[in-house]
This record gives C-alpha cells, sequence and structure tokens, in this order.
C-alpha cells in the first residue's frame, strides 16, 4: 500500500548565517526545530532563550564552562574536541550524514564567513533553492530527495 506524501512546508526561516552556527558546530538553519511552520526555534545562539527547546536551553555543550569563561565555538576549547562532542557527533554522522567536528574544523581553518558561504552552497536544494533539512532526507519545499552533502 503507498503511502500518502507528507505535507510540504513553507520554509521561510532565517537563512543560513553566522549566528544560526551553535558552540557545538550545528548549523541550525538545517535544524527540523528551525525549519518547521509552528514553534519555531530560534536556533541555539538566540538571546531568546524562552523561544528555544527544552533540550536547546538546557545543552551541556553550549553551557559548557568546564575550561573557563564559555568559547564562541567549540573548536576553540583546549579540550576540543571533549566527550559529549564527539558522541554528538558520531550520531550525526551516522544518523544524518553531517559532522560537527567537521564544521568546527572548518571555522578554525577557513573562518566562519567562508564556512557559511561553503554552508549555504551545501544545503541549498538543486531543484528549488531551499535550504535543506539535516534531519529529513527530502527537502521540506519541492519534495525532493537530499543527496549525499
Amino acid at each position: 500500500m503507498k503511502r500518502a506524501p507528507r505535507p510540504k512546508l513553507a520554509v521561510a526561516p532565517k537563512p543560513i548565517q553566522a549566528g544560526m552556527i551553535a558552540p557545538c558546530g550545528m548549523n541550525c538553519a538545517l535544524c527540523i526545530g528551525h525549519l518547521r511552520e509552528k514553534n519555531r526555534c530560534p536556533g541555539c545562539n538566540d538571546r531568546r532563550g524562552e523561544l528555544r527547546s527544552a533540550h536547546c536551553r538546557h545543552c551541556r555543550i553550549k553551557e559548557c564552562t568546564e575550561q573557563g569563561q564559555p568559547n564562541r565555538f567549540c573548536g576553540e576549547c583546549p579540550a576540543f574536541p571533549c566527550r559529549r562532542l564527539r558522541q554528538l557527533d558520531h550520531r550525526y554522522r551516522t544518523k544524518y550524514g553531517m559532522s560537527m567536528l567537521e564544521n568546527l574544523e572548518a571555522i578554525r581553518t577557513f573562518g566562519i564567513r567562508k564556512f557559511v558561504a561553503q554552508e549555504k552552497k551545501k544545503w541549498a536544494c538543486p531543484e528549488c533553492g531551499a535550504t535543506l533539512c539535516v534531519h529529513r532526507k527530502e527537502c521540506l519545499r519541492c519534495g525532493r530527495a537530499r543527496t549525499k552533502t
């Protein structure tokens, strides 16, 4: 029996920009929490914490001060990559084909502006140009299957 297709979202969230890159290297602009229409998450770096989901508000990685003051990115920490970050990276590599550690290395090597420019190209749907969701196998706007990034 053929399943009914999921309804497509009219995606109009914040674009990929430097402020949407979380300390762990997650590009929040690719997250389903940010791309969904209802209860849209503003991203990890948004100062209005009450708008973020509970697990984001209490994120141990974002709030980490193990090495003193919190860093803008975990790649700046002398303990990089810590156990928590390696576990998160493993889960995202396995389930979604994306690496936070690779993102952080790219930020460290090329800088945030070049990284953001690369992300815009890498995560744009080739069919309709919408930002692809890391948590879904198809474009939320047009339904085209996401290819390996």
